[in-house]
């Protein structure tokens, strides 16, 4: 195998390692033991207000990963040093992750601050890996590159969701509250030690054969917050220059944030108008499983049609699962949505991800990935708010999925004006 073809696969399985996260601790398994565990001594009688605090939780890990971001991205960019800060946001993901098997009944703040630490560790990391690709893809093959690691990460992420599946599933189940939900408690925690261990063990290849992007040791400088804050500022300016990117950020921003609270909200949200945990889980399994040859599939489509199109098909499938989820009320409805996700997720994100990368400057590239999650991690601020807060108002989440809506046809209102052909060819 070239070096090359080693470095690429290398930095695609860190989307292999860290699903993981996505799938059993953001989607699958923990907001249901959330919601069904944690969260038991919460009043019955306000069966959604589980689900708010959810949405709750995730808008406060979203709003410091973002703060975070607007400071480590620049730094990394003057230092040289991003493998050395995903290296430490693995750390801190992988052991928050790992402590929440010791979290169970009534301990519902305490898995609230775990995921909160964990999803830093997740989409703080995501900056400095994200900011990897421009330098080791080409333009002509960072579409199909951005897309393999999606798929990567569908099979790796699924995989590990299958055995905690089995898990759950096989171990012996507790009666947990006063309406007896009998539920597998030890399975659960144990999932979460799994994905700790599992997301450090195969983030070691990115490592071991991605290089460290070079630079000019003249242009280093020291890691100092006034030197962050005055690169940002730079890349400010510099995008508003632009008109296209600027437009795709604004696009990014709002569908974004649909995207990222139907993955956030979907099984806590199905668990409050009662379908069952395996389910739940089993249907989210499914989503892996057709989000792998969808991932290919949108990365040869966008070689075609081009990846803003791509991302316009995605989304308007997206629209339709928010209005699905309306109404919503049976399991099979719930896999139907789920299998809907699966074709799209995997590559309207990637295609995000590789179409912006295609409009930065290498040189700069934490930065601009930075100034790219930030909005994503702001706009993920929003739409669980939302979520929740019209849930808690309305005493129904059933108003809290339908308001997803705005931010999809928002979302492809600006990225219909979004024209990647006239953006500046950066460095």
């Amino acid at each position: 195998m070239s070096n090359h073809k080693k470095t690429i696969n290398a930095w695609c399985m860190y989307d292999w390692a860290n699903s993981a996260f996505a799938t059993t601790i953001m989607a699958a398994v923990l907001p249901i033991f959330f919601r069904n565990v944690a969260a038991v001594t919460l009043p019955a009688s306000e069966k959604y207000l589980a689900t708010s605090i959810w949405g709750y939780t995730t808008s406060i890990a979203m709003f410091i990963v973002a703060i975070l971001s607007l400071i480590l991205g620049p730094i990394s960019d003057a230092t040289g040093r991003k493998k050395r800060y995903l290296f430490w946001f693995i750390v801190i993901g992988c052991l928050s992750t790992s402590l929440l098997v010791l979290t169970g009944p009534g301990k519902w703040l305490a898995v609230a601050i775990l995921f909160i630490v964990g999803n830093i560790g997740f989409a703080g990391g995501e900056v400095f890996y994200d900011s990897l690709l421009p330098h080791i893809a080409s333009r002509t093959e960072i579409n199909r590159i951005s897309t393999r690691a999606y798929a990567f990460g569908y099979l790796g992420g699924g995989l590990l969701l299958a055995l905690n599946i089995a898990m759950i599933f096989l171990l012996p189940k507790t009666v947990i509250g006063s309406q007896g939900n009998a539920v597998s408690v030890l399975g659960m925690q144990l999932s979460f030690l799994t994905v700790g261990l599992w997301w450090g063990f195969f983030s070691i290849p990115l490592f071991r054969h991605v290089p460290e992007p070079w630079i000019d040791p003249k242009k280093r400088h020291g890691r100092t917050l006034r030197m962050a804050i005055t690169r940002l500022s730079e890349t400010f300016s510099k995008v508003r220059q632009y008109r296209q990117l600027l437009v795709f950020i604004l696009a990014f921003w709002l569908y974004n944030d649909g995207i990222g609270t139907i993955i956030k909200m979907a099984t806590v949200y199905g668990s409050e108008i009662g379908i069952g945990t395996m389910d739940l889980i089993g249907a989210l399994l499914l989503t892996q499983i057709i989000g792998i040859p969808c991932a290919f599939a949108f990365g040869r489509i966008a070689d075609r049609i081009g990846a803003k199109h791509a991302i316009l098909l995605g989304l308007c499938v997206y629209m339709g699962i928010s209005i699905g989820g309306f109404f919503m009320c049976s399991p099979i409805h719930f896999w139907i949505l789920a299998g809907l996700v699966g074709l799209v997720q995997g590559g309207t994100q990637a295609l995000s991800r590789s179409l912006y990368a295609s409009m930065i400057p290498k040189n700069r590239s934490a930065e601009f990935f930075s100034f790219y999650n930030i909005s994503g991690k702001f706009a993920g601020i929003i739409g669980p708010a939302v979520f929740g807060l019209v849930g808690q108002l309305t005493q129904n989440s059933r108003l809290g999925i339908l308001s997803l809506l705005f931010f999809f046809v928002a979302g492809v209102l600006l990225l219909t004006k979004v024209k990647p052909e006239q953006a500046p060819l950066f460095g």
